[in-house]
C-alpha cells in the first residue's frame, strides 16, 4: 500500500538528561509521519478539518528497539496498512542516520464528523487520492 518517508533531527528538548529521546515523543514522530503522508497525497489535516472531518487517535502502539539520541537524523516511514473505511491504520518504522531501526509502531485513527461527533466513512477525496 502507499507509504511515505520524512526526516527530522532530534532536538535537545526532545531528550532526557542522558541525551536519549524521551519515550513520549515517539507519538509526535508518528504524527509527523502521518501528516507528511497525507500532504504527499495532496491532503492536509487543515483541509480535512475544514471539510468537517476529525481524525482522533484511538489506538497507539510503540516498540522501542534502539535509543534515538540528541542530534540524530531520523527517517520516519509511514505505511498505510489497509484501505481506510471508518478507521485508518498506519504502521511506522523509524531509523537513525546509520540505517538502524530505532522504533516501530502502529496507530489507528477514526474518521469523525465534526458536527455530529459520530464516526463516519473515509472521505471520497482521500480514497480517490489513494486510488481506491
Amino acid at each position: 500500500m502507499k507509504n511515505s518517508s520524512t526526516k527530522t533531527r532530534v532536538r535537545y528538548s526532545e531528550t532526557d538528561q542522558m541525551g536519549v529521546v524521551y519515550h513520549g515523543n515517539y507519538a509526535q514522530f508518528f504524527e509527523l509521519g502521518r501528516t507528511e503522508w497525507l500532504r504527499n497525497l495532496g491532503v492536509t489535516y487543515k483541509y480535512m478539518e475544514n471539510s468537517g472531518i476529525m481524525l482522533p487517535v484511538i489506538s497507539l502502539k510503540c516498540n522501542f528497539i534502539k535509543s534515538a539520541l540528541y542530534d540524530d537524523v531520523l527517517t520516519i516511514t509511514t505505511f498505510l496498512k489497509k484501505k481506510p473505511m471508518v478507521k485508518i491504520e498506519f504502521d511506522y518504522e523509524i531509523k537513525n542516520q546509520n540505517d538502524e531501526i530505532v522504533c516501530t509502531g502502529n496507530s489507528v485513527l477514526a474518521f469523525i464528523n465534526s458536527k455530529t461527533m459520530k464516526p463516519t466513512r473515509c472521505p471520497d477525496y482521500l480514497l480517490e487520492s489513494l486510488g481506491f
